[in-house]
């Protein structure tokens, strides 16, 4: 087994299975998100439960962060080995007609996703650290809607959001691609998984830019 996860199609398992948690938690945050459309107080509910459950503070989110760490990191050194590895001529002259725009621009789409999830930290996560374990403020089970609401006041704000959202939707249609023949995925249920896979790449990105307009236009 460790032999199997120092090779390459090792790290590319590890890195589709650290995939598949991150969208795991992806779409949870999705479904929480969402209800803001629809009710400022389950919204506020939901968010309070996960903000004071001390399984989901204490053990589900360093894991999550973990998570993230690692599927960038090895993003990365994956897409840098694979670049060492096309310095041929051969590989130069028909690298378009072998992969796909996305496929030879992953770590960028990566880089651009990675910058928008500083800023997730720094409009959401560090406040909400600050607020519980610097400042220790009186907790407020009301607070979460407004303060989400005022994060969408700019539009400048709202499109980086937007661009980030449709970058992420070409890296998953991608990476679930690559995943699909890491894991060695059936070729039987392969066609089901695909059309899954693709509902989901564009679905859940689409619905958070539908979030961040909403609460953009309730600003007009």
């Amino acid at each position: 087994m460790k032999n199997f996860i120092t090779t390459s199609i090792g790290k590319k398992f590890a890195m589709a299975l650290s995939a598949i948690f991150l969208m795991v938690f992806l779409l949870q945050h999705f479904l929480i998100n969402i209800t803001s459309v629809f009710s400022a107080d389950i919204f506020n509910f939901l968010s309070h439960f996960m903000g004071t459950n001390p399984l989901v503070q204490f053990i589900l989110q360093p894991i999550l962060i973990a998570g993230v760490i690692f599927h960038f990191v090895m993003g990365f050194y994956l897409e840098f080995q694979n670049r060492k590895a096309t310095k041929y001529e051969y590989h130069k002259v028909r690298g378009g007609a072998n992969s796909t725009w996305m496929s030879r621009n992953m770590i960028w789409s990566g880089l651009v996703i990675l910058s928008f999830l500083i800023l997730h930290f720094i409009d959401f996560w560090f406040p909400e650290m600050n607020h519980k374990y610097v400042e220790f403020l009186p907790e407020d089970p009301n607070r979460y809607y407004d303060e989400l609401v005022e994060k969408f006041e700019s539009p400048v704000r709202v499109l980086f959001y937007c661009i980030s959202f449709v970058l992420l939707s070409l890296h998953l249609l991608h990476g679930f691609s690559s995943s699909l023949k890491s894991m060695g995925t059936n070729k039987t249920y392969v066609s089901t998984v695909k059309n899954l896979s693709n509902f989901y790449a564009i679905g859940i990105p689409a619905g958070f830019c539908f979030i961040a307009v909403f609460h953009l236009l309730s600003h007009l």
